[in-house]
């Protein structure tokens, strides 16, 4: 067998849910592969359905001609963003460098099946959008079965080109980083950026929906991909093979595509040892710094360290950072805009009297704040250095609650300036405020605790990536989705019951459960720390 097949074999087989399913013993981590595997249905199902309705709209306004476009632009994008923030893991600095170097296989040999490795990983995301517009395409388009044919073909070779150009440039980026701690600090910041446009997008969409603007918006996304087009010639390639059935197109992508995916990993072969070597020896040198050393606690130390692994990664920042940012953002907006203009913008300007909302408050906060806890995957990130802490003379509820104080540091200072925000722009009383408070730091309390909860039960050190951790974790979407709309549901109980009873009152009432609950889950992360 090829070696090239050989490895890429081994490590599909090494990391697959299917296998590991099919020969483990172990029945909560079938459960938890199952359930993953239903979660993932449901996305790319969700993903889909958007997808083809995205093509009716444009068949809808005469424009269907574009829909080709906008796959090709919408999986070279993905392809790009997703292997940006992947390389630094998948392609360099992973976890079984060692192993695999040691190999007879050449270093070109590895590259390159790392980054096959991560483009299989990413296919189901691509497939899903093409075949899901090339069914809404179809609807209204009149073309051959070749044409069909041709789409799905080269929908495979379509994310390639952006995956190579991100591999290279997640490299430079990688590279710089070895030397230089502000890059990092730059890459966290577009993340954030990112991220708060995606949310934004919600409110974008509204608006246009609401002016009737849908068919304007739908012309200038079509004039802007035809422009796209012409500047990003993939785009094209795929537009013509499909909309024409040109073989040219079809032959050019497919043919640069593999042409530039052996030049690169030709040339980065004649480097990769030292490459990996300069990223893994930088990071080992750059983490030995002297200094007057600190003197703390055992929890606190533990504490600091969370905080240290936190910032030291910007996956695990901008997931378990971003819920703060959005708090800041929202406490200062409506201190800059008021609580009673920005609750007539959500409600369309309905006639509601803003008092009966101010009880909600420490839960409208508590939905950003209790998006993610840090505890929910960082009894996972340990990883291969968990046997570490087995060794250590410290009692696991010890290393458990460093991990729970370190949550707390970050969440109950945003959550008192987010509550204190709302309450100034609302012009709550002051022993409401004192109250909306308390109850808020008792919800980050609960938020910690069971976030340690759904960490230790649901812990996994298996993991290639930590990206598998922090956005895939069972214990993350065991935490994240009863959170999230146990939050909205109290919202609405506690306005509704905030048009009948006395606010203090009522802020007593729920301070008495919620800190209940936050103890009930701590004993029970004590509990689980004596049982491993």
């Amino acid at each position: 067998m090829n070696k090239s097949i050989l490895l890429l074999k081994t490590l599909l087989l090494s990391t697959s849910q299917r296998n590991i399913y099919k020969y483990s013993n172990d029945k909560k981590k079938k459960k938890r592969i199952l359930g993953s595997l239903i979660g993932a249905a449901l996305l790319y199902t969700m993903l889909m359905a958007y997808s083809v309705f995205m093509c009716i709209g444009y068949g809808m306004a005469g424009l269907i001609d574009a829909a080709p476009q906008m796959c090709a632009l919408i999986i070279s994008a993905l392809a790009f963003a997703f292997t940006l923030f992947k390389t630094n893991g998948y392609l360099f600095n992973f976890r079984e460098y060692d192993m695999l170097m040691s190999l007879p296989f050449e270093a070109r040999t590895v590259a390159a099946c790392k980054f096959l490795y991560m483009y299989i990983k990413s296919m189901p995301w691509y497939i899903s959008i093409s075949v899901a517009m090339m069914i809404g395409y179809g609807v209204f388009a009149r073309q051959g079965v070749w044409a069909y044919v041709l789409w799905l073909i080269l929908s495979l070779f379509l994310p390639v080109i952006p995956m190579l150009a991100a591999s290279f440039l997640g490299f430079l980026i990688a590279r710089i980083s070895a030397g230089f701690r502000q890059t990092k600090i730059v890459q966290t910041v577009l993340t954030f950026i990112f991220i708060l446009f995606c949310f934004s997008l919600r409110f974008i969409i509204e608006y246009i929906v609401r002016n009737d603007a849908v068919e304007s918006v739908l012309q200038k996304t079509s004039e802007f991909t035809g422009k796209a087009a012409t500047a990003y010639p993939p785009v094209a390639w795929f537009t013509n093979a499909v909309t024409k059935t040109g073989l040219t197109g079809a032959l050019c992508l497919t043919g640069i595509s593999v042409l530039l995916f052996a030049v690169l990993f030709r040339i980065v072969g004649h480097s990769y040892r030292n490459i990996n070597s300069a990223l893994r020896s930088n990071a080992a040198a750059r983490s030995i710094r002297l200094g007057k050393g600190k003197k703390r606690s055992v929890v606190q130390a533990i504490a600091y360290k969370e905080f240290k692994r936190m910032t030291g990664s910007t996956v695990y920042m901008t997931n378990v950072a971003i819920g703060e940012i959005m708090a800041v953002i929202f406490g200062i907006l409506t201190l800059v805009v008021g609580f009673d203009r920005i609750v007539a913008l959500v409600t369309q300007n309905a006639p509601v009297d803003t008092a009966i909302l101010q009880p909600a408050i420490p839960f409208i906060v508590y939905f950003f704040i209790g998006m993610m806890a840090t505890t929910a995957c960082s009894p996972s990130l340990e990883g291969k250095n968990y046997w570490i802490l087995q060794s250590l003379p410290v009692e696991k509820k010890t290393i458990y609650q460093g991990k729970m104080l370190f949550n707390l540091y970050l969440t109950v200072p945003f959550m008192v300036f987010g509550i204190l925000c709302l309450c100034l722009s609302a012009k709550v009383p002051v022993l409401d405020s004192v109250l909306y408070l308390i109850l808020g730091i008792a919800a980050c309390a609960f938020s910690t605790t069971w976030g340690c909860v759904c960490g230790v039960k649901h812990m996994r050190l298996d993991w290639e990536n930590e990206v598998e951790v922090i956005k895939q974790g069972s214990a993350v979407v065991l935490y994240m989705l009863p959170n999230m709309f146990v939050v909205m549901g109290l919202t609405v109980l506690v306005v509704f019951l905030g048009m009948y009873m006395d606010h203090k009152l009522l802020a007593l009432l729920f301070i008495l459960p919620v800190s209940l609950l936050a103890v009930l889950s701590y004993r029970r992360v004590l509990s689980l720390a004596k049982k491993e």
